[in-house]
């Protein structure tokens, strides 16, 4: 199965929203292989690590993924330090993964391919 998550756009999620399915996880990860499923505080979660450079660098990946969320409306956790960005998308009203994680996390990466040069 084959998707084009950075094809599409974010949509308002409502509580009770279903999660994304196996189907979509897998060709997600397929795709997208440096991505991977973590726990944190029981909540399934997509993170990947980027690395950078320098501290200015990982602070302009922040930034430019940063203005995607804004845009999509949907929101990661961004922690930006010396030489790596790490990313995890989730979402908060349904306390797991859903296709706008999906979404996000592919537009995450072609982010990076801009402004890492990867």
């Amino acid at each position: 199965m084959t998707d084009n998550f950075e094809g599409k756009s974010c949509v308002a999620c409502q509580r009770g929203a279903p999660p994304a399915t196996d189907d979509q996880l897998k060709a997600f990860l397929d795709q997208h292989p440096d991505w991977s499923l973590v726990d944190a505080d029981s909540v399934p979660k997509l993170q990947r690590v980027y690395t950078t450079k320098n501290f200015v660098q990982a602070l302009a990946l922040t930034n430019a993924i940063g203005e995607m969320a804004e845009a999509e409306s949907h929101h990661p956790a961004l922690t930006t330090e010396w030489g790596t960005l790490t990313v995890q998308w989730w979402t908060h009203k349904i306390k797991g993964i859903h296709e706008n994680d999906l979404i996000a996390a592919a537009k995450s990466d072609r982010i990076a391919e801009a402004c890492l040069g990867d």
